[in-house]
């Protein structure tokens, strides 16, 4: 194949597929100085209006984007938010994060989303991470994290707010978590139950699950009960742990007669165990769940449970670092209230012999 070279004196546009376009490419083109691009690109008002539209031409016949990082280096202005939750497993989490996506992109934002899989040294890998893009703001999930973590946002003055939680000493979005283990419990006990199981999460995993167990073991205290016997798991929320965590429940010398579950999924895998082995749901035993997610009240029977709308925090999220990222004022706390949603899986106990 023979190539002709043209002898023409007009500035070559980089063919396709070869390299990306510079910012000397588009200078070249439009015929200005690079310190003029950048003006334009940038925003700049004291750009005549004749040499903006050789730039923004240029740049269009080259198919020309500014690089994000240096144009906010350039501006001191970030487009970008992060946000870390500990799993995309978790529909609850999916939710509020796609909500909080709607949101940010409205305000003009792109959403960087990671996740810490419940560990600790990835958490500070990804924040730190998404800090080294020049994110405008973050989004974590619980008020447990590091004392890195918060040091890293300090140190890069990056506004945050922690989600799902009440904190009283960082910026939060949430729910009372305490007060949700009071309610599960306190319905159940004024149905007349006595006897308690309890799945739920491990502590260093979930500040969450700790909080609503306490809330329970309150609950229970106030009336004079015993703690509820506990089936704790790891970062997993799978059914099969609540099938097995059920299992191990029911294989106690007294048998609980209500079990409360840290989501519905583990409750999911409680009323698939009790079918196994015989165990009538709510004649038996009643079970609940927290989050009420989309197949709670498709379940045999429904399931009672906790109404948390995830994607109210994604929302109020969103808007409170929107309003920091814009210097506004902003309440440092905002709780989001849950609704006690009752179903086929509770009743009241049978009488023991």
């Amino acid at each position: 194949m023979t190539v002709r070279l043209s002898d023409d004196s007009k500035p070559r546009v980089p063919r396709p597929g070869v390299r990306t376009a510079t910012v000397r490419d588009v200078a070249k083109v439009a015929g200005v100085s690079v310190a003029t691009v950048s003006r334009v690109l940038n925003g700049k008002s004291s750009v005549a209006e004749e040499l903006r539209e050789k730039v923004e031409r240029a740049s269009a016949q080259l198919s020309f984007t500014p690089h994000a990082a240096a144009r906010a280096l350039a501006t001191q202005r970030f487009s970008t938010v992060g946000a870390v939750v500990p799993t995309l497993e978790e529909v609850n989490f999916s939710l509020g994060v796609s909500a909080l996506q709607r949101r940010l992109n409205a305000a003009g934002y792109t959403l960087l989303l990671a996740s810490s899989n419940y560990d600790a040294q990835e958490e500070i890998r990804q924040v730190s991470a998404l800090l080294a893009h020049g994110v405008a703001g973050m989004m974590l999930v619980g008020a447990r994290h590091s004392d890195e973590v918060y040091r890293l946002l300090a140190a890069k003055g990056v506004p945050f707010v922690n989600t799902w939680v009440l904190d009283d000493e960082h910026p939060s979005v949430g729910f009372d978590n305490y007060a949700i283990g009071q309610a599960l419990a306190n319905y159940l006990m004024d149905l007349g139950h006595r006897d308690f199981g309890v799945i739920a999460q491990q502590s260093p995993q979930s500040d969450r699950a700790a909080k609503r167990v306490a809330g329970i073991r309150a609950a229970l205290a106030a009336r004079g009960l015993p703690e509820p016997r506990q089936q704790l798991i790891g970062e997993s929320h799978k059914i099969v742990d609540g099938q097995l965590a059920f299992q191990a429940l029911m294989e106690t010398p007294r048998r609980p007669t209500a079990v409360i579950c840290g989501t519905d999924s583990l409750a999911f895998g409680a009323l698939v165990q009790a079918q196994a082995m015989g165990v009538s749901v709510p004649g038996d035993v009643s079970i609940t769940g927290i989050n009420d997610a989309e197949f709670a009240e498709h379940l045999t029977p429904p399931l009672t449970t906790v109404r948390l709308e995830a994607g109210v925090v994604g929302a109020r999220a969103a808007d409170h670092l929107l309003a920091r990222i814009g210097g506004q004022a902003v309440a440092n706390s905002t709780q989001i209230p849950f609704t006690l949603v009752v179903r086929g899986s509770t009743a009241a106990p049978r009488q023991r012999a």
